[in-house]
């Protein structure tokens, strides 16, 4: 059994194109049967290792047993070996991740940092057949696209997988055949997770009906990743027909995406990367015939109805505080959405501007500091060139600004009155009359 054990992982390898013969190589050492084989296993195929054990300090007195094993088995088998120790908990707490992420995110980072420092063309990962099963139905119970049922990829980049051609039983009977010992994490028995859940109970379920389940799975998964190859290109074909992006905001127009096959597809692909789920995103194909105005909001982005597009970009967790300024003359200064407000004075009888960007007042009238701030509920003003009171939020409504413009828009304020909705109109009180003597003009660029 073990040439033949062998000689299957090294045709995966070729037929894969994942390794160089001879290459050197980082892999990851848990002291487990799967990465204990592993390194056994690309030192008999001839390749050059560097045993890399992270330590999470997770397990107590287990975590110091593995590390002990893993060093006692690079000794004998001469292989240089380098451990990194990690407080996992605290940097879990400090990032508002989970442990399993912590630990991910963790382990990874210095695989890829200690692979360029060693010149190792690839860090090898020991994942197997049953890791990629199991993947496969965590992500159908979550629920995901076509690419969540796709399985473990052999590469990802410099992550390479050798050992998905053969099962965990396969890899334990090898180690017992050759009289390897490795050990066991008591967490791999427990049902607290839902990965070990579908490992202990899940599988042996589907194995009780199928004997060949894992199998089966797999091969479903290799169907699946030959659809999604034509599925991507279709998306991709679609997504480059309806979708901008400029300045961070991405633009879905919604008469292009109707013209989709299936719209719910198209959007799942563009929106589930940015946090939207799977109802969510019903919800929007629900809300493209409702009036504009339908606003969705996933853990970091947001999505706004417009009339004829769709609207998505990053929630900005830094709100704008209400800025005073002084009207000192030739002066500017930085808003905090980057534009900046230069004042500046004339004299009586200069031309008026007439550009947005630009109003101008009776300095008499206005008397600073002004305050520029968000323009809120129930905010009015009398615009320029009318008698009568006019919400904000109507004059906005009027103009047909967009929902997502309308969270940007500020106002410029004297004494609790709005002088200025800011790039758009003045208002009608603090205007240029024949009594004015002094101009002051506020500008934005």
């Amino acid at each position: 059994m073990a040439n033949s054990f062998l000689d299957k992982i090294r045709n995966y390898i070729s037929s894969n194109g994942l390794l160089e013969d001879g290459t050197k190589v980082i892999v990851g050492v848990s002291g487990g049967a799967d990465s204990t084989a592993l390194l056994l296993i690309l030192l008999r195929l001839g390749y050059r290792v560097h045993a890399v054990h992270c330590n999470f300090h997770l397990r107590g007195s287990e975590s110091d047993r593995d590390q002990q094993f893993v060093t006692d088995l690079c000794n004998r088998l001469g292989v240089e070996l380098e451990i990194c120790q990690y407080n996992t908990q605290q940097y879990a707490s400090d990032h508002g991740i989970s442990i399993e992420m912590a630990a991910r995110e963790l382990r990874y980072a210095d695989f890829e940092r200690i692979m360029h420092k060693c010149g190792a063309s690839a860090v090898c990962i020991a994942h197997h057949r049953d890791d990629s099963v199991e993947t496969i139905l965590l992500n159908l119970i979550r629920g995901t696209g076509i690419k969540g049922l796709t399985g473990i990829k052999p590469r990802n980049g410099h992550i390479i997988r050798p050992l998905l051609c053969v099962s965990r039983q396969d890899i334990e009977n090898w180690l017992n055949e050759i009289g390897q010992p490795y050990v066991t994490d008591s967490t791999n028995l427990e049902t607290d997770y839902t990965r070990n859940k579908i490992r202990n109970q899940l599988l042996p379920l589907m194995r009780s009906i199928n004997p060949d389940a894992d199998n089966a799975v797999n091969d479903t998964a290799k169907h699946l990743q030959q659809t999604y190859a034509i599925y991507s290109k279709a998306i991709k074909s679609a997504t480059d027909r309806i979708v901008t992006i400029s300045g961070g905001i991405t633009t879905i127009s919604i008469p292009e995406l109707n013209k989709e096959a299936d719209t719910g597809a198209v959007l799942f692909e563009i929106l589930s990367p940015m946090g939207f789920n799977s109802t969510q995103i019903e919800d929007i194909v629900a809300s493209l015939s409702s009036q504009p105005g339908a606003r969705f909001i996933s853990a970091t982005h947001q999505l706004i109805k417009e009339r004829d597009f769709l609207t998505v970009s990053p929630i900005d967790d830094s709100s704008f505080k209400p800025l005073t300024i002084n009207l000192e003359p030739d002066t500017s200064s930085a808003l905090p959405d980057g534009s900046v407000l230069t004042v500046a004075t004339a004299h009586a009888g200069t031309p008026i501007s007439r550009l947005q960007s630009t109003a101008t007042f009776d300095a008499d009238l206005v008397k600073g500091p002004i305050t520029i701030r968000p323009w809120q509920e129930g905010d009015w003003f009398i615009p320029f060139g009318m008698k009568g009171r006019k919400l904000v939020s109507d004059y906005l409504t009027d103009c047909k600004v967009s929902a997502l413009e309308r969270q940007k828009q500020l106002v410029a304020t004297c004494r609790n009155d709005i002088i200025w909705v800011m790039g758009r109109r003045s208002d009608n009180r603090y205007r240029v009359t024949d009594k004015t003597e002094t101009q002051l003009i506020l500008s934005l660029s």
